[in-house]
């Protein structure tokens, strides 16, 4: 995935399933390190909020989605629904990045993923963060 001349994303939303908090954790860190701000529910969302209406404020108010694909999220009604509600939204547009951390077909979260560019994460971790964050123009710190 080449930089296109995008820019630092002002917020970016973490899309995953509860079972791949550890990677989200993780990939937080390495976010957060170069200066990328966030949003995923695992940190964001405290006891008794309207958690979806925060899902939805916070799909409102960041501009690029990143769709963490494994079988776990082609299972998770609330993953699907992130995905659907950013592909409605044009402020995505060209700006959605599947991150395949488990191998799954991209048709079971959505048959229009197929035409997304995406970033393998099954391999290297460094790598792989090394290529998203050259989507933003951002180089990996060693």
């Amino acid at each position: 995935m080449e930089a296109r001349g995008w820019r630092r994303p002002k917020e970016v939303f973490l899309s995953h399933a509860t079972r791949d908090r550890r990677f989200v954790h993780r990939l937080a860190r390495v976010l957060t390190d170069h200066g990328v701000a966030f949003w995923f529910s695992r940190i964001h969302l405290v006891g008794a909020q309207q958690w979806h209406d925060e899902i939805g404020a916070a799909l409102n108010r960041c501009d690029w989605f990143i769709l963490v694909v494994t079988p776990a999220a082609a299972r998770s009604v609330w993953v699907k629904r992130e995905l659907t509600r950013a592909l409605n939204q044009s402020r995505y547009e060209e700006r959605i990045i599947p991150l395949i951390l488990k191998q799954c077909p991209l048709e079971r979260l959505s048959w229009t993923l197929d035409g997304f560019q995406h970033i393998d994460f099954t391999g290297d971790f460094s790598k792989a963060c090394r290529e998203l964050l050259r989507v933003w123009g951002i180089k990996l710190k060693s």
